[in-house]
């Protein structure tokens, strides 16, 4: 091997070892979701997540290894799409309420929260009214929007117009802002 040839190898090698030493790798692993504990409370409107029905959340900020819960998909889409946030999300995660109960959403059922598929405009109602139904299927988010109503969307398609639309349905709906899911004759359940 001439001297030529060698530093034609040996330059990219250090290159790329010193961009890995610095974190410039594109296979950085995810942080995982963590537990929903009794004392969680939500990041945007402080409610204790575990008391609320409907599909929850979480969110990763670029270089911040702290998880921040959201008692609702609705209440995780109002941070994300903040203009402070949009471009510092790392990753954040969904029930997939195509796998887990809607009144209990299991700590297991976690999946990423751009890979999901949403209904909205549905008529199930989680901790703060409306909220975003996440399926990690298609076919599952098509059954629940046969049952329920609503149309779906991907993860891109939400943002906050919509997020309002959702806002005003509920005021029409439950005036004096009433939190849980309504049921039959539109008595409230939950607390």
């Amino acid at each position: 091997m001439t001297p030529a040839s060698l530093a034609g190898y040996t330059l990219p090698l250090a290159l790329s070892l010193l961009l890995t030493a610095c974190g410039g790798s594109g296979d950085t692993e995810l942080a995982a979701p963590q537990p929903i504990t009794d004392g969680d409370s939500c990041h945007v409107c402080g409610m204790l997540i575990q008391e609320l029905p409907g599909p929850k959340g979480q969110a990763y900020l670029n270089r911040d290894a702290s998880a921040r819960k959201f008692c609702s998909t609705t209440d995780l889409f109002a941070f994300l799409l903040q203009p402070e946030n949009e471009t510092r999300l790392s990753h954040a995660w969904v029930h997939d309420v195509g796998v887990t109960p809607w009144t209990t959403p299991s700590d297991d059922a976690f999946i990423l929260a751009s890979e999901a598929y949403y209904v909205v405009e549905h008529e199930r109602r989680g901790a703060m009214g409306h909220t975003l139904a996440p399926f990690a299927e298609a076919r599952l988010a098509e059954a629940f929007q046969e049952t329920y109503g609503g149309r779906i969307l991907t993860f891109e398609e939400i943002d906050l117009e919509l997020l309002t639309e959702l806002g005003r349905r509920d005021a029409v709906m439950q005036p004096g802002g009433h939190h849980g899911e309504t049921g039959a004759g539109g008595h409230m359940h939950g607390h």
